[in-house]
């Protein structure tokens, strides 16, 4: 069973509490000082102001990870190059990816091009870090048995929804991020019952994730009301993460075989929709007009038994 520790107050000074070389994974999605209310606190700081406090928790950071620990941080185009410096140049921290995340709706301009992205930068605390392929991979548009039947790796560019207003599990967070997108960096840089750090919590959904994943959490917030709506999340029943990348319901195109295409299909649920329930029955319907009646009921049989 994971443990989650939510604190409420500064980052900063919450670091100060967390012992050196303690933590495996820190996701970070600080305010992008681009002037959002987040309640008792706006994000807005001078230039110079929000380079200092950027500085100080990252310094923070990179005390508090383990020597094969990972850093991820989302952050808008306008601080991203300074965000990128201090980490390699003044932190002297390895970089491994910079991660767009693509959705299909943002800002809508009418004089130049709307935003369809968010950044994340991957840096590790030294060359020897955790990073589980094999947790993380995609299903492949063709089945090949001899070149990674297990799926290919997803690359640097993710697709994800935003979660919508619409969405049930939407909190009253200005921005809350998909928790498939969340999933994805817990799985590929943590293991089982490893702790992860959320320096800034906000609605909460690093720590739900971690939870459903057995990994253990910390969680700092600034706004005693979102620590509230953090505690109502992670106590509500899980019927899957609320988001996924469309690709992990593809059904590869050349199964005709019918002992290849009924063990694949099988381990396709077990390995790509795991923790996404409502994506199932999709998949299955994609499974039945591609495949005939026979392979749905293989897929329905593994839904039953898990095995």
């Amino acid at each position: 069973m994971a443990n989650i520790d939510l604190h409420c107050g500064d980052a900063i000074k919450l670091f100060k509490k967390i012992d050196n070389s303690s933590i495996d994974v820190i996701i970070s999605d600080p305010p992008y000082n681009l002037g959002k209310n987040y309640g008792n606190n706006h994000d807005l700081k001078s230039y110079d102001k929000y380079i200092d406090f950027t500085w100080s928790w990252l310094s923070e950071a990179k005390r508090v990870l383990k020597p094969t620990g990972t850093i991820y941080v989302f952050m808008g185009v306008r601080f991203i190059s300074y965000l990128y410096d201090i980490l390699e140049r003044r932190l002297g921290m390895y970089f491994n990816s910079w991660i767009v995340w693509h959705y299909t709706q943002g800002l809508g301009k009418t004089k130049g091009f709307s935003s369809r992205h968010d950044d994340i930068l991957m840096f590790t605390k030294s060359d020897n870090f955790v990073f589980n392929l094999d947790d993380v991979r995609v299903p492949q548009k063709y089945y090949r048995a001899k070149n990674n039947m297990r799926g290919a790796n997803p690359g640097d560019v993710w697709k994800f929804s935003h979660v919508h207003y619409c969405n049930p599990n939407r909190q009253n967070h200005p921005t809350q991020k998909p928790e498939g997108l969340i999933e994805r960096m817990v799985l590929a840089s943590s293991n089982e019952n490893d702790i992860v750090l959320d320096p800034f919590s906000g609605s909460g959904t690093t720590l739900r994730v971690c939870q459903q994943l057995n990994r253990n959490a910390v969680g700092f917030e600034l706004n005693p009301e979102y620590i509230t709506m953090i505690n109502l999340r992670l106590n509500e029943p899980f019927k899957g993460f609320d988001s996924i990348e469309p690709k992990m319901k593809r059904v590869p195109n050349d199964l005709r075989k019918p002992e290849i295409r009924h063990s694949y299909l099988k381990k396709h649920i077990k390995w790509f929709l795991k923790n996404h329930e409502g994506s199932t029955d999709e998949f299955k319907k994609v499974v039945k007009e591609k495949y005939g009646d026979d392979v749905f009921n293989v897929v329905e049989q593994y839904n039953e038994s898990g095995t």
